[in-house]
């Protein structure tokens, strides 16, 4: 649908599991020789919501809190300041390696009003993430040229999808997120460049 490089921003809620997954993928479908010039950047980011204090865990239901201190562009991002400078977990981490992904590196960051005129897409893992985002976009930025959507609006079924957060389940929450994360990727890329096999 363009012969635009896009770029392209994923989000969490803490920047350390799903988008950080996402991000990885794709950067290595963006490293691909086919599609040299046409991903202009990639990055991912967080949106920790804040609870006075404390960072509100999407999958703990109040009042349970927790305290924690804490392709030309692909991009993962945050909106509270949870995880800011945190590398990716380590589940997420050994997920990638598992599937030949050895040289992906991330630290954590919240996301920024600038990112939505940073980025062309900008891709939430959940319909939380969603509605934060859209908050943030709308508040001043309604001008911005991203399109904020679900990620999984490339599921390539009938439904989109939500990524669920694997952060307080087993290895095979991370595996989930990792089969996702590549069929949205391939998805959207035969989206955006209908001429362009992404598995060549």
């Amino acid at each position: 649908m363009t012969e635009q490089p896009v770029s392209v921003l994923f989000v969490c809620l803490g920047n350390i599991c799903r988008s950080t997954m996402a991000e990885g993928v794709f950067r290595n479908f963006a490293q691909k020789p086919q599609y040299k010039g046409l991903i202009s950047k990639v990055d991912s980011c967080g949106t920790g919501t804040k609870y006075g204090g404390y960072v509100m865990m999407n999958p703990i239901p109040l009042p349970i809190l927790v305290r924690k201190a804490k392709l030309t562009r692909v991009f993962c991002a945050t909106i509270a300041a949870y995880h800011v400078g945190d590398p990716p977990d380590d589940r997420t981490m050994a997920t990638l390696e598992d599937h030949g992904i050895t040289d992906y590196y991330h630290a954590g960051r919240k996301v920024s009003p600038s990112d939505f005129n940073k980025f062309d897409y900008v891709f939430a893992m959940d319909r939380s993430n969603l509605r934060d985002l859209q908050n943030l976009q709308q508040r001043g930025h309604t001008d911005s040229k991203a399109k904020v959507m679900l990620f999984g609006e490339f599921s390539g079924g009938p439904r989109s999808e939500v990524v669920n957060d694997p952060y307080y389940g087993g290895d095979e929450g991370f595996a989930k997120a990792y089969e996702q994360c590549t069929r949205f990727s391939t998805n959207f890329l035969k989206h955006v460049f209908p001429d362009v096999d992404p598995k060549a």
